[in-house]
């Protein structure tokens, strides 16, 4: 079949992708920055079409000859008219969809109850699920739980609450009852779910084996990391906002994140039915229970194979302008802080250690500093720096790194990282390793700020001080660094 996906740069999205690709279909994708594509192993294999979801005109194109349509995006940030956003989408690709002959639409929305007044985020997927399946056509609805795999929002939120805590205090919701499901069959579902017959137009709730409340989510996460069960209180005080402050200082989860999950938790979400095992059965197999879904997680973190992580969601409100080019910036006012350095090692060294950057690695300079302004963002309601990034050695376009997201890539002899920082303005940070005539190589590091109004002007001066201790050091220490492991590789020869 001829099948589109959308949010294919998402969690879900990136890993359905090649599975459709294996299973023989023709794929379109519709991202709105293609770029982000470029790293990705299997985007020479399918067709990608540039343009967002909110145009009309765009969503029309992406779906004409199209035989299925994956709806895989969702908002988990933002504020205000968020849900009067999600609607318009809907209402796109499912006027598309109609008036293009698409056979089947697919949406991943989230399981909830019937009789509960819910939070904005799931009333909003219940809504999108409504507008689709009133589209005029066939449509199936999957609903699932909290969704564990490697790099899940879910799975690290419960594993950050987990090994942070010796002692948790925690929301009433941790008696609640959750059907978790692993990545793997939420992959078996969507897969499967294009072959549906077309009379099928309806809503199916699906979820792994096993029902627990969510405290022994935590402590089944505990006892598969090898850690001792981790006493639990409910409190009542702890209300869903003060929660979502909790678990956005003690986790690398952010607070726009945080607070739409743990709404989410306010009710038992568990399977009402099983009406899914006769329009899809489940795998040969059989579903993957929880703390087997936990075991594969960790197993696929300790081996670095990550597919997609959560660290890579975009994040709402965030500067997503690439940095003009210089003569762009004439008639702007625009702050450079500009570091060069000779190097003995080679470029292909220092490059390793430019591409390492952030995460385990850090930032090579005044780490205490660095840790402040993580902890500044943090408490701000923006990523901070315990984000870190999907793969500790290799860097892709689109890829987060702490509080930067990776705007332009070169490799092996640039990289461009945009913040996401809660900062009055915008701001990049470049590195660049270049081969030097005669031997040796050449550092160049240029960190740039667009400051907005009087207050990003304030800002830049007020951290300028540091500027001399955390960028000169950090030039300092990659180039040594390079060279250090340079040293190490000749002597090992």
């Amino acid at each position: 079949m001829r099948i589109l996906v959308t949010g294919a740069t998402g969690y879900i999205g990136g890993r359905l992708v090649p599975r459709l690709i294996e299973a023989g279909h023709e794929v379109r994708v519709l991202v709105r920055r293609p770029e982000r594509l470029r790293d990705v192993p299997w985007s020479a294999q399918v067709e990608i079409v540039e343009g967002d979801l909110t145009d009309a005109a765009a969503v029309d194109r992406a779906t004409r000859g199209i035989d299925v349509v994956y709806y895989l995006v969702h908002s988990m940030g933002g504020r205000g008219s968020f849900e009067d956003v999600e609607e318009r989408i809907a209402r796109n690709v499912a006027v598309a969809a109609r008036t293009n002959g698409v056979r089947r639409i697919v949406y991943l929305g989230g399981l909830h109850p019937d009789d509960a007044e819910l939070s904005r985020h799931l009333r909003s997927r219940v809504r999108v699920g409504e507008i689709l399946l009133a589209s005029g056509a066939p449509t199936i609805v999957l609903q699932a739980g909290v969704i564990i795999g490697s790099g899940s929002t879910s799975f690290e939120m419960i594993r950050h609450l987990t090994e942070v805590l010796p002692y948790m205090p925690a929301p009433r919701w941790v008696r609640n009852f959750i059907q978790p499901i692993a990545v793997r069959d939420v992959l078996h579902y969507l897969i499967h779910a294009a072959d549906v017959p077309a009379e099928v137009n309806r809503a199916f709730d699906i979820g792994g084996p096993d029902v627990l409340r969510y405290g022994q989510l935590m402590n089944g996460y505990a006892l598969e990391a090898g850690l001792r069960q981790r006493p639990i209180a409910a409190l009542p005080v702890l209300t869903p906002w003060l929660a979502g402050q909790w678990v956005n200082l003690v986790t690398p989860i952010p607070r726009r994140l945080a607070v739409p999950i743990i709404e989410s938790l306010q009710f038992d979400c568990v399977v009402r039915d099983h009406d899914i095992d006769a329009v899809i059965p489940s795998p040969p197999e059989g579903l993957v229970g929880y703390r087997r879904s936990v075991r594969l997680a960790l197993e696929k973190e300790r081996l670095a194979e990550v597919e997609t992580s959560w660290r890579n969601a975009e994040v709402a409100g965030a500067p997503s302008d690439p940095l003009p080019s210089d003569p762009d910036w004439a008639g702007h006012t625009v702050y450079v802080d500009e570091r060069d350095r000779r190097s003995t090692a080679p470029a292909a060294a220092l490059w390793a250690v430019i591409e390492g950057v952030g995460g385990e690695n850090g930032w090579y300079s005044f780490p205490l500093a660095w840790a402040i302004r993580g902890w500044i963002d943090k408490l701000s309601g923006g990523v901070g720096l315990r984000r870190g990034r999907r793969d500790p050695d290799t860097l892709h376009p689109g890829d987060a790194v702490d509080f930067w997201r990776v705007e332009a890539l070169e490799r092996p002899r640039f990289l461009r990282l945009r913040a996401e920082m809660r900062v009055p303005g915008r701001a990049w940070l470049e590195m660049s390793a270049l081969p030097s005539d005669g031997g040796g190589s050449a550092y160049r590091q240029r960190a740039v700020f667009f400051p907005k109004g009087l207050a990003g002007r304030l800002y830049w001066w007020s951290v300028f001080p540091f500027h001399g201790i955390v960028f000169a050091g950090m030039a300092n220490r990659i180039t040594a660094e390079a060279e250090a492991a340079s040293s190490e590789k000749v002597t090992k020869r």
